[in-house]
């Protein structure tokens, strides 16, 4: 599922992109009034495309505090168990990187 909304954000933005693009190419083949209303649609599209990114972001912030106070939780209730799980996978790094 996350893979499917990043890749529709990246296909997103890259539509956004084209067509600013498109955009600002005809705003500077045009003048006057038409240059002046290509920016603003230009500028109106990047603007959308920024705030899209910001509540991702914030998204995305919200979803690591939450796992990052999941895991808070789960050590301090079971502090063994994560004491066991930090060594077992020390100790499997530790033999990967010896091998030669």
């Amino acid at each position: 599922m996350e893979n499917t909304s990043k890749d529709k954000l990246i296909t997103d933005m890259k539509v956004v992109l084209a067509d600013v693009e498109d955009l600002l190419k005809s705003a500077a083949a045009a003048t006057g009034d038409t240059a002046l209303a290509l920016r603003e649609k230009a500028s109106t599209k990047l603007k959308v495309a920024t705030e899209k990114l910001t509540g991702l972001q914030e998204a995305a912030l919200l979803r690591g505090k939450e796992a990052a106070k999941v895991t808070d939780e789960y050590v301090h209730a079971n502090p063994w168990k994560a004491v066991g799980v930090a060594a077992a996978a020390g100790f499997l790094i530790g033999l990967l990187v010896n091998r030669k």
